[in-house]
């Protein structure tokens, strides 16, 4: 016999000799036959799947969330709010009125001016919405697009921003966006993960708190998959242990885990339960999903699977092969949502240009623009669009002031700007070909309907069919949600 197979019959000797219920066969069978209810052997009792799907509170008309983060903030600016105002002031400081209770992460006021943009802007569709000539692609998509000009936050440092974007608030501990979903509606999914995470780049500045479950139970978390290899780390089982072996002894620590269950009566045993069984099914089909070989030479070509990088002097982008990475993150987020996904997150690192911003923003809108649009295209063409919700935002703008830190005459960059900045949104009962909200003519202050990040995850929840201020969890005396104590459905973008 196998050394590693002999030491773990004799680990399950011990759990026959120590477990009064004897060994079992749990099956868990709800997570075979996708029933609510974790089956367990007599005299172990009943408990419910975490990641049964769960009826919402209304009708929904999203079943599935993309959300594509672009970590760093893009310059709205370059992007998709043009200022011709701006332009025309290049060089000239901004009055003492509307800088003196302003904080900046960096801008030095006494000597900042305003920069405006080389970046030539056109109307796009038959709603006219206008993109600058960085996104053709995306342009094409004008008219599924809803775009928001008028977001707004609390936070002008990234990672407390992040947080707001993801989790409501800036504060650490808190569950994100996508653990809520999965918390209030259960995943369709029954071999992959309700919540996964596909990031390119370098990594951003918050890590695992933006996908985090925070004071939910774990298995609401998001689960990361890699670009390479193995989509997670340790799935496949080592040398010499067999799946039927594999299969015995989850069986049997799932009856030690459901005889403890019944003790304490603590949902983390059955959300650890729910992800050992998770990761058995995965083995089959993760690396099944992640084999994009099946798919038509067209649809690669159209996502720009094969692209090489364009050429540029930054390790700002995350270095070489992003172009290929952040492609497949979006072909693989239409294979997620196709196999029942409820939440994918596709993030890349970093549009935080505090200088060198033509060259470097130019870079990633390169690397990001073809994926996106085709996932875009890819969607609505297979009748998955309507029940997707696509987003595509940073944590806040960028300012109208060219950064001056250090004092450098040569202005290549803009600052955080957390008063106004712009999002996207399509798909999933949004109304598309519209554009909401205005700023004033440098882009510096919002002067027509504001959107706060509370109201956008609001409005989100809406869209699944879940009443923000009924998405409750009651951690330390006092009833959690994602939007906190703020938040409001913006209507007028409901289709």
């Amino acid at each position: 016999m196998n050394p590693l197979q002999e030491a773990a019959h004799l680990t399950k000797r011990d759990f026959f000799t120590t477990t009064a219920n004897g060994l079992g066969m749990l099956g868990l069978g709800s997570l075979f036959s996708q029933e609510p209810l974790l089956a367990a052997p007599q005299g172990v009792p009943l408990m419910r799947d975490p990641l049964a799907p769960k009826q919402p509170n209304f009708a929904p008309r999203a079943k599935s969330c993309i959300f594509i983060f672009m970590e760093g903030a893009p310059s709205q600016l370059d992007l998709f709010d043009p200022k011709p105002k701006l332009n025309e002031l290049n060089g000239q400081p901004l009055p003492e009125s509307l800088t003196k209770n302003v904080r900046f992460a960096f801008i030095k006021k006494e000597s900042a001016v305003l920069m405006g943009s080389p970046r030539k802007f056109a109307k796009h569709g038959e709603s006219g919405m206008e993109f600058s000539d960085l996104l053709p692609n995306l342009a094409q998509c004008a008219d599924d697009i809803l775009q928001v000009r008028s977001m707004h936050t609390d936070q002008f440092n990234h990672h407390p921003a992040q947080l707001v974007l993801t989790s409501g608030r800036g504060t650490f501990g808190l569950p994100s966006m996508g653990a809520w979903l999965t918390y209030g509606l259960g995943s369709e999914s029954h071999n992959l993960p309700g919540y996964v995470v596909l990031t390119a780049g370098r990594g951003t500045s918050a890590g695992t708190s933006l996908w985090q479950s925070g004071f939910l139970p774990s298995v609401y978390s998001g689960v990361l998959f890699r670009n390479q290899g193995d989509p997670v780390l340790n799935l496949r089982n080592p040398d010499g242990i067999s799946r039927a072996l594999q299969r015995e002894s989850l069986d049997a620590l799932a009856s030690l885990n459901a005889t403890h269950f019944e003790k304490m009566q603590d949902p983390e045993i059955a959300a650890r339960i729910s992800a050992y069984e998770l990761a058995f099914r995965m083995q089959t089909a993760a690396p099944e999903f992640i084999d994009i070989s099946d798919e038509k030479p067209a649809t690669l070509e159209m996502y720009g699977v094969n692209r090489d990088d364009a050429q540029i002097k930054a390790s700002r982008g995350g270095g070489p092969g992003q172009y290929q990475n952040y492609a497949k993150n979006c072909l693989l987020a239409r294979r997620l949502v196709e196999r029942g996904v409820r939440f994918v997150n596709i993030i890349h690192a970093s549009w935080d240009h505090h200088s060198n911003l033509d060259a470097e923003l130019a870079f990633n809108s390169g690397m990001a623009d073809q994926p996106i649009a085709a996932l875009l295209k890819d969607l609505k063409q297979r009748g998955l669009l309507d029940e997707t919700l696509v987003v595509i935002a940073g944590e806040f703008g960028r300012t109208p002031l060219g950064e001056n830190r250090g004092g450098s005459k040569v202005v290549t960059g803009r600052d955080h700007h957390p008063g106004a900045f712009t999002i996207l949104l399509a798909g999933g009962g949004i109304k598309g070909g519209i554009t909401h909200g205005e700023t004033d003519e440098i882009g510096w202050n919002i002067v027509k309907d504001p959107v706060h990040i509370n109201d956008l995850h609001a409005t989100m929840l809406h869209l699944f069919g879940m009443d923000h201020l009924r998405l409750t969890h009651r951690f330390q005396g006092r009833d959690f949600r994602l939007t906190d104590v703020a938040g409001k459905v913006v209507k007028s973008w409901l289709a």
